[in-house]
C-alpha cells in the first residue's frame, strides 16, 4: 500500500530533477465555469508532462538499491508507453546512464516516438493497444533481462506522481478539489494519498474519456463500450491498475466521464485563454468542469494540466473543429444566375459585411439547380454566431439565396 512517507521521500528525490511547476489561479476560466481555478502546468516539464516524475523516483529507486544488491539492472530497462511515460523514463535513463528499450503502440503519434528516441531509447513499435504493448514489453523483459518499468501500476512510480499534489498544497493550501486526468490511475492515486494525508477533507475527482471508461466501470460497476481511439490518447487505458484502482475506491470521492467535444473545447480554451498548449489527456480536467459546473459551483479547484505532447495536425484539427463550432469559420450555399460579374457581386457583399473568404468552389454540374444557374459554396472566417447571420441577412438583402452548410 502506498503512503504519504513514500512520497515525501520521491519529493526529496525530485527536488533539483524536475520542475516545481506553477500552479495558479486563471481568473478567465474561473468566470467561465463558476469556481476559482487554479493550473498546475505539469505540460512545462522538460519532457512536457508529469510522467517524468514517476519515471525518475523509480530508476533513481533502482540505482540507490544496486550497490546494495537488492536488484539487478542488468543491461538496463524496459517500459511501455503510449508517449509521456516513454519520455520520462528516456530521459532520465540517459541522465543517470541507463540503457532505455521503450515498446510503443503502433498508433502513437509521431512527435512522441521521435522526441523518445531524441533522448536515446531504443523505440519498437508493436500492437495496435497500451496492452498489446505491454504484453509484447513483458516478453522482451523476460528475453533480455531488462527491468520492466510500469507506467502506472507501480508504487515508486505513483509514489513520484503524488508529489503534483505536495506542490499544489504548497502553492494553494486551501484547495477544496483536486481534478485529476485518469488512465491507469497513477497520477490520481499518489495525489489522493498526498493530498489526504496533507488535507483529509479534500475531495479528489477524476476524469476519464467516454470512449476509455475501464477505471470508471471497474470502480462504479458500469459496462461502457470500449472505443478505438480519442484525442486523449494518454489516458486511453484498456487496463486499469490494481495498485491504483484500490487507492481510487479508498480515496477518490467521484469518476466523472467527458466526451470527445468536451475534450476539444477545453484543448482549445487553455490554447485562446491561458496561452497554453495542452494535449487531450492533459485537458480532460477542464473539460470536466465544463461539462459538470453544477458539480464544482464555488469551490477552490485544482487541475492538473498533465501534459502538452500533442501532435501538429491534431491541434489544427482541433483548431478548425472549434472555429467551426463557434461560428468563426463557416461554409455557406449560394445559389446566383450563371452570368459574368455574379462572382464579383457575391464577394463584394461578403467584404462589405466585414467576412474573410477563405475558399471559394463553383459546383455546375452536381446540383439540383436549373442549367443557367449555379451553386457557388463560399468559407468564410467571421468574428462568431452574430457576425455570420450579419453576413448572411447582407447576402439576403443583395439578392441571393444562401444558406449555411452543416
Amino acid at each position: 500500500m502506498l503512503e504519504i512517507d513514500a512520497i515525501l521521500r520521491a519529493a526529496d528525490r525530485l527536488r533539483g530533477q524536475i520542475l516545481n511547476t506553477p500552479c495558479v489561479e486563471s481568473r478567465t476560466l474561473s468566470e467561465i465555469v463558476g469556481a476559482q481555478v487554479f493550473l498546475k502546468f505539469e505540460n512545462l516539464q522538460f519532457t512536457a508532462s508529469f510522467k517524468e516524475r514517476g519515471a525518475y523516483n523509480k530508476l533513481a529507486e533502482l540505482v540507490e538499491a544496486r550497490p546494495r544488491g537488492d536488484v539487478s539492472l542488468g543491461p538496463g530497462v524496459i517500459a511501455m508507453s503510449a508517449g509521456n511515460h516513454a519520455q520520462g523514463v528516456a530521459y532520465h535513463a540517459q541522465r543517470l546512464g541507463l540503457r532505455a528499450l521503450i515498446v510503443m503502440p503502433r498508433f502513437t503519434p509521431g512527435v512522441k516516438i521521435e522526441r523518445t528516441r531524441g533522448f536515446g531509447a531504443e523505440v519498437v513499435l508493436h500492437g495496435d493497444t497500451l496492452d498489446a504493448a505491454r504484453a509484447h514489453a513483458l516478453e522482451l523483459a523476460a528475453r533480455e533481462g531488462l527491468v520492466f518499468v510500469h507506467p502506472y501500476d507501480d508504487l515508486a512510480i505513483m509514489a513520484g506522481q503524488g508529489t503534483v499534489a505536495l506542490e499544489m498544497l504548497d502553492a494553494v493550501p486551501d484547495l477544496d478539489t483536486l481534478v485529476v486526468s485518469v488512465g491507469g490511475g497513477g497520477l490520481i492515486a499518489g495525489m489522493a494519498v498526498a493530498a489526504r494525508a496533507r488535507k483529509p477533507g479534500i475531495e479528489i475527482v477524476g476524469v476519464q474519456t467516454l470512449r476509455f471508461a475501464a477505471m470508471v466501470d471497474a470502480v462504479q460497476g458500469t459496462h461502457h463500450p470500449q472505443g478505438a481511439s480519442t484525442i486523449a490518447e494518454g489516458i486511453a487505458v484498456g487496463t486499469p491498475g490494481v495498485l491504483t484502482r484500490e487507492v481510487i475506491e479508498r480515496l477518490a470521492c467521484d469518476l466523472l466521464l467527458v466526451d470527445e467535444g468536451d475534450i476539444e473545447q477545453a484543448v482549445l480554451m487553455l490554447l485562446e485563454i491561458e496561452k497554453t498548449l495542452v494535449e487531450g489527456a492533459g485537458a480532460a480536467g477542464l473539460a470536466a468542469l465544463l461539462r459538470h459546473p453544477e458539480r464544482f459551483r464555488g469551490k477552490k479547484v485544482g487541475l492538473v494540466l498533465s501534459g502538452g505532447n500533442i501532435d501538429p495536425l491534431l491541434l489544427a484539427a482541433i483548431i478548425e473543429r472549434g472555429m467551426v463550432r463557434a461560428g468563426r469559420l463557416a461554409r455557406l450555399r449560394v445559389s446566383a444566375r450563371d452570368v459574368p460579374g455574379m462572382l464579383a457581386r457575391i464577394t463584394a457583399v461578403v467584404a462589405e459585411a466585414g467576412a474573410n473568404i477563405d475558399e471559394v468552389h463553383h459546383q455546375r454540374a452536381f446540383t439540383l439547380l436549373a442549367a443557367q444557374n449555379v451553386e457557388i459554396e463560399l468559407v468564410l472566417q467571421t468574428r462568431g454566431r452574430a457576425h455570420l447571420a450579419a453576413v448572411l441577412e447582407a447576402i439576403h438583402a443583395a439578392g441571393f439565396q444562401a444558406e449555411e452548410q452543416h
